[in-house]
């Protein structure tokens, strides 16, 4: 009778656990939102992948790289360009204070939809991190990020897009002028 039990007792749970795996929804992203204030345009992961496959971009995607006057392949060899990311050393590195710190900047500029709270968009974006290496077998390019963040809709900021983006530029400048500024010679 105990033995009849146990065993009702272990299908019961594996036929559970087998219920809630099967039904429980495995997030990943499938769009990217731009936004910007009131402004929110999704974009289908699927239409980045086949960018970054083909070079060339269609429908929604293809109307705002022309509105931000960027070249689809230039766009596409950047979605492309792979990082070699040791999973053990990177898992450690993104959990010390100087990683949250930097997964801090990047979660003002890529968080969830709706979202901005550190608490959930720093565990997000370490997440995308990890699985997107683990995906990829020790390396990373920006479609397995996309595609292991643990979200239905990963949501891009364009105002702290641009301030990243402006920064670079003022930094690359500057960078520019004293390089190519005869210094010696004073």
């Amino acid at each position: 009778m105990k033995k009849e039990l146990k065993h009702l007792f272990l299908k019961i749970i594996f036929t559970y656990f087998s219920f809630i795996n099967f039904v429980a929804p495995v997030y990943a992203a499938n769009y990217i939102a731009f936004v910007s204030g009131g402004f929110k345009r999704s974009i289908p992961i699927e239409s980045i992948e086949r960018l970054a496959e083909t070079g060339e971009a269609d429908g929604i995607l293809k109307d705002l790289l022309k509105f931000g006057s960027q070249d689809p392949k230039k766009i596409s060899e950047l979605l492309n360009q792979e990082i070699e990311l040791p999973i053990v050393l990177t898992s450690r590195l993104i959990n010390t204070k100087i990683g949250e710190a930097i997964i801090g900047r990047v979660a003002k500029v890529i968080h969830p939809v709706k979202i901005t709270d550190p608490k959930i968009t720093i565990p997000a974006i370490r997440a995308g991190i990890i699985l997107g290496i683990a995906n990829k077998g020790d390396k990373l390019n920006a479609i397995e990020f996309m595609k292991a963040y643990p979200t239905d809709t990963m949501a891009i900021s364009l105002p702290e897009l641009l301030k990243v983006v402006n920064k670079v530029n003022s930094v690359s400048d500057l960078i520019q002028f004293y390089s190519s500024s005869p210094l010696e010679k004073l």
